[in-house]
């Protein structure tokens, strides 16, 4: 007699969980809530999918248990997530250490993913809200009623909630016993103070970005920064966003510092503004920076510095100078929210992970649960890395449910 595996969330971890459950032989079931499977696997990689990655810096993992993280990572590395895909028949190309589809579309992930399924025969339930999970695994829903040998949650995060990740997985696993981690969105733009930001709106720019809580440094990135009307955007901000929201959940205060010329040394660059004082000391002041940022920008740097109100660039004074260098390797700015879970690519918090054997997946709490993806106290930095968290944990979740023993 086939087990029975109940599969809640047809997202990246909940597609991949249902394929590994079927091909351990196990009839599966997969339930999902919004009319169509994979809707944010659809938006990823601004709808280009990278799915992972060649290279994984420290720190490209986050959450309460990097053990954890080692360890379910361990059993699906990169090139067994590579030969993966090409066994359902998909075509790689690596840019620059990140691996995308060749047809640069994410559709092509999400058929080759449904067309497995469907080889497998996995039913897929949609527009099916899952309204509890009892301790024996029976499944409530609106569609009905489902008992199950093994049930995987995988109901993703709060992040983007029109792409079904509503939170509504957190309250079935609390209901459950499980410790949930407060979410907080990760991957999200950062709102800050100063007026000014209406004035820089629309630039984009390379820069390292810093970020303090109560003064300490706590993380740094660099690349092309966006400034907004209400603050700053762009992967570098995004890669140091989930330290923000944490600081500003704790009620700490949050800054970040940008360094618009990091390939230059504060040396460097004061040398360099009084070359230029120098070359082109016959014009105003206002023209002082122009050629060597954007207009928009140079306004705002020549303002932080008390410039403006000077004639010639030959009157600028040495005091001045070293302001506007300060301006510019390292200007300030008072991080006040980030945006809401509604523009967040991921979410910090989720399900405590030590509660979670990382080496099948199953809760400790309730026998013949399993977790995989978003929904758990992990998440990573841009570049494929929550993807690959996703194939990972959803192929230890499936195997395991598949095994498991009726």
């Amino acid at each position: 007699m086939r087990s029975q595996v109940i599969v809640v969330g047809a997202g990246a971890s909940g597609l991949t969980a249902a394929i590994f459950a079927a091909r351990q032989g196990a009839c599966v079931t997969l339930l999902e809530h919004k009319p169509k499977p994979g809707k944010k696997l659809l938006s990823t990689g601004n709808g280009k999918c990278n799915i992972t990655n060649l290279m994984t810096p420290k720190g490209a993992y986050r959450g309460g248990n990097p053990d954890f993280i080692k360890t379910v990572l361990d059993q699906f590395s990169t090139e067994q997530t590579l030969e993966f895909f090409r066994e359902l028949g998909m075509v790689l190309t690596n840019r620059n250490g990140y691996v995308y589809p060749y047809s640069g579309q994410a559709v092509t992930v999400l058929e080759s993913l449904l067309f497995e399924l469907g080889h497998l025969g996995v039913k897929t339930v949609t527009d099916c809200e899952v309204e509890s999970i009892k301790k024996d695994l029976t499944v409530q829903t609106t569609k009905g009623s489902y008992r199950a040998d093994g049930v995987i949650l995988a109901a993703g995060s709060m992040a983007a909630p029109k792409t079904g990740s509503d939170g509504s997985g957190y309250q079935l696993a609390k209901s459950m016993g499980h410790r949930i981690i407060k979410p907080l969105p990760a991957l999200v733009q950062l709102r800050c103070k100063e007026p000014w930001y209406s004035q820089a709106a629309g630039v984009r720019t390379e820069a390292c970005v810093s970020l303090y809580i109560d003064g300490k440094q706590v993380a740094k990135d660099q690349g092309e920064l966006q400034f907004t009307d209400y603050g700053i955007s762009g992967i570098p901000v995004f890669q140091i966003s989930r330290f923000a929201a944490k600081g500003l959940d704790a009620g700490a205060k949050v800054r970040a510092e940008i360094d618009l010329f990091s390939a230059m040394d504060r040396d460097c660059m004061e040398r360099f503004l009084f070359d230029r004082k120098q070359q082109f000391s016959y014009r105003s002041a206002k023209e002082f920076l122009h050629g060597v940022i954007h207009e928009k920008l140079g306004n705002i740097l020549l303002k932080e510095a008390g410039i403006v109100k000077m004639n010639k660039s030959k009157e600028i004074p040495t005091e001045n100078i070293k302001r506007l260098v300060d301006a510019m390797k390292g200007l300030q700015t008072v991080v006040t929210e980030t945006n809401s879970f509604l523009q967040c690519q991921v979410c910090s918090g989720g399900i405590d992970t030590r509660e979670v054997d990382p080496h099948t997946m199953e809760s400790k709490r309730i026998p013949g649960l399993y977790l995989a993806g978003e929904i758990l106290d992990v998440d990573g930095i841009c570049g494929g890395y929550n993807l690959q968290w996703a194939w990972a944990s959803g192929k230890s979740a499936g195997i395991h449910a598949g095994r498991r023993k009726i």
